[in-house]
C-alpha cells in the first residue's frame, strides 16, 4: 500500500508543478490575510492586557493565520478527489493491481506537501511584517508539526467532500462554507472572552482553538492574559488528540465511501 500511494502522490505533485497557477493562487489567500489583518485591522483591534497596535496583534494573529491556512487546504482536497472522479482516472486506477485506497492516501499526501511549502512561505511573509519566534527552533518545528497534523486530518474531510458531490466546483464551495464559522468561532482573531458566554464553550472546545493555542505557547507569542480554560491550558494534547480523532473518522469514512463509489 505504501508504495502504490507513493505513486499516487508523486502523480499529484507533478500536476501541481505543472500547473502552478494552483500553488501561487494558494499561497495569495493567506498573504492577503495577514497583509489586511496586520496593517488595516491590526491597530484597531486590541488583545485584552495591551494596548491597540498592528505589532502586538501580529504576534497574537500568526498562529490563527497559520492554522486557517492548513484547513483551507480542505477546498483543494475535495476539489481534487471530486475532479478524479468525474474524468475518470479513477476507472483507470481500478484496472491496475494497487489497492484502492492507495488513491486517497496518496491524494492526502500531496495536499500535505502543498501545505507544508505554503506554510514555509507565509512564515516568511510573516517574519516580514514583524512576526517572532520567541521559544526557540524546537518548539517552532512542534507548533507547524501540529499545523501539519491538523491540515492532513482535515484533508481527509476534503476527500470525503470530494467522493460526495458531483463537481470540482461543488466540490469547492462545499469543502468551504463550513469551514468559515469554524474558524472564526475560535482564538484565531480574537480573544474567546470577547465572545457571547453562550458561545465561548463552543470555541474553548473548537479543534481549531485548540491548535492555534497550543502554536502561540510553542512559538512563545502569547498576547494578554491567559486563558484558564481545560482546553487552553492543555491545547497541545486536546490538538493532537483532535486531530488524530478527526483523521481516524474521516479516513474510514472515506476509504468506505471510496470503495461503494467504484464498486
Amino acid at each position: 500500500m505504501a508504495h502504490d500511494s507513493w505513486v499516487v502522490a508523486k502523480r499529484n505533485l507533478r500536476r501541481m508543478t505543472r500547473i502552478p497557477e494552483i500553488v501561487v493562487f494558494g499561497l495569495m489567500q493567506p498573504v492577503m490575510f495577514v497583509l489586511l489583518f496586520s496593517f488595516v485591522m491590526g491597530g484597531a483591534i486590541q488583545i485584552p492586557g495591551t494596548q491597540a497596535s498592528s505589532s502586538a496583534y501580529t504576534q497574537f494573529l500568526m498562529a490563527g493565520i497559520f492554522a486557517q491556512t492548513v484547513t483551507f487546504a480542505v477546498a483543494g482536497a475535495s476539489a481534487g478527489v471530486a475532479e478524479d472522479m468525474t474524468k475518470g482516472l479513477v476507472d483507470r486506477f481500478r484496472s491496475l493491481p494497487m489497492t484502492r485506497s492507495a488513491v486517497l492516501v496518496g491524494r492526502t499526501v500531496a495536499d500535505l506537501v502543498q501545505t507544508a511549502f505554503t506554510l514555509l512561505v507565509l512564515a516568511m511573509v510573516a517574519l516580514l511584517v514583524g512576526w517572532r519566534i520567541h521559544e526557540g527552533v524546537l518548539k517552532a518545528l512542534g507548533a507547524f508539526a501540529l499545523l501539519l497534523l491538523l491540515g492532513y486530518a482535515f484533508s481527509w474531510i476534503g476527500a470525503l467532500i470530494g467522493l460526495s458531490v458531483r463537481s470540482p466546483e461543488a466540490a469547492t464551495s462545499a469543502g468551504l462554507i463550513w469551514l468559515f464559522p469554524l474558524t472564526f468561532i475560535s482564538n484565531a482573531f480574537v480573544p474567546i472572552s470577547s465572545m457571547p458566554g453562550w458561545l465561548q464553550p463552543i470555541a474553548y472546545w473548537n479543534p481549531f482553538s485548540a491548535t492555534v493555542q497550543a502554536c502561540r505557547d510553542l512559538f512563545g507569542n502569547q498576547v494578554g492574559p491567559v486563558d484558564h480554560a481545560w482546553p487552553m491550558q492543555h491545547a497541545s494534547l486536546v490538538s493532537v488528540g483532535w486531530s488524530l480523532i478527526i483523521m481516524a473518522v474521516f479516513s474510514w469514512l472515506s476509504v468506505r465511501k471510496y470503495r461503494s463509489a467504484v464498486g
